[in-house]
């Protein structure tokens, strides 16, 4: 008789993070023009909240939401990868968005950044298989 329980989970569909009301075109500059992300459609009974939703490369979402009270994220936050760590903090120095370069975590390169409204986003360096 084995212990082990079956999962329940299958999988992260998206992750929403909190900005103020009128966030919208900074977040499509931040994340469509930075980041490339595509943005996608929200379903209509959801649009009149706010916020915006992007596409990642695997299918998976990032949705910023609009919170009243907002207040930025310092140490929860979203980590996102890519497969070249150098050519995100050269656009990065470009859009004059700060990389804080981090090396806990050596071999994986990582850099720590603030979104439009302050939260703290990570970007790591996909690993080679």
């Amino acid at each position: 008789m084995s212990n082990q329980i079956t999962p329940l989970i299958s999988g992260l569909d998206h992750v929403q993070i909190e900005a103020p009301a009128g966030c919208e075109a900074a977040a499509r500059a931040f994340f469509t023009g930075f980041l490339g992300l595509p943005e996608l459609p929200k379903p209509a009974a959801l649009a009149t909240r706010g916020g915006v939703w992007f596409g990642l490369p695997d299918g998976r979402q990032l949705h910023i939401g609009v919170t009243p009270n907002f207040v930025p994220r310092d140490k929860g936050h979203v980590a996102l990868r890519c497969p070249d760590l150098d050519a995100v903090t050269e656009r990065a120095s470009r859009f004059g968005i700060t990389c804080v370069p981090d090396a806990e975590l050596a071999p994986i390169r990582r850099v720590f950044l603030r979104d439009p409204w302050g939260n703290r986003l990570e970007i790591l360096e996909a690993q080679s298989d």
